[in-house]
């Protein structure tokens, strides 16, 4: 479903079951996967968001890739504007929603959720799994370390 205004470059592929809503802008070649959901979002050329996705408030880069699952939260539970931490001091943004900003070429692993405000540079990776908040630099990779704990199950 295309609710609209929205732009939508050459060549994209357009799932089924994709919800494309107001003020989107789809560069060239983008592919908008099966159970996807645009709002207030732009994609620049070859960026994809392929399956299952979220992507609220929020700017794809050029070749940004987003895996299965992948939800770009835009909406900040407590009260107030989003914030971002710059030098080690909250600044804040002025917007009630605002999703994730995803450099150039960069990657989001299946399943992750990058909370509000958040930002990843070119060329980085965030490993699948992830609840991601802040800044992560250009060129770096994000690994997600959480180690389950294993119990006895009591019967």
């Amino acid at each position: 479903m295309i609710k609209g205004p929205a732009i939508i470059g050459k060549n994209c592929e357009i799932r089924h079951n994709a919800y494309i809503r107001d003020n989107v802008i789809i560069g060239d070649n983008c592919v908008i996967g099966n159970s996807t959901e645009l709002k207030n979002a732009l994609l620049f050329n070859n960026a994809a968001a392929p399956h299952f996705n979220y992507v609220g408030d929020s700017i794809l880069g050029h070749k940004a890739h987003i895996g299965a699952g992948v939800v770009l939260s835009n909406f900040k539970s407590l009260p107030g504007n989003i914030k971002i931490e710059l030098d080690g001091k909250p600044f804040d943004t002025g917007l009630r929603k605002f999703g994730a900003l995803l450099g150039d070429f960069s990657e989001v692993g299946c399943n992750s959720v990058l909370n509000p405000g958040s930002i990843v540079g070119r060329n980085s990776l965030i490993y699948p799994g992830s609840n991601w908040r802040g800044i992560l630099a250009a060129n770096m990779i994000a690994k997600n370390k959480a180690t389950p704990e294993v119990i006895v199950r009591k019967q």
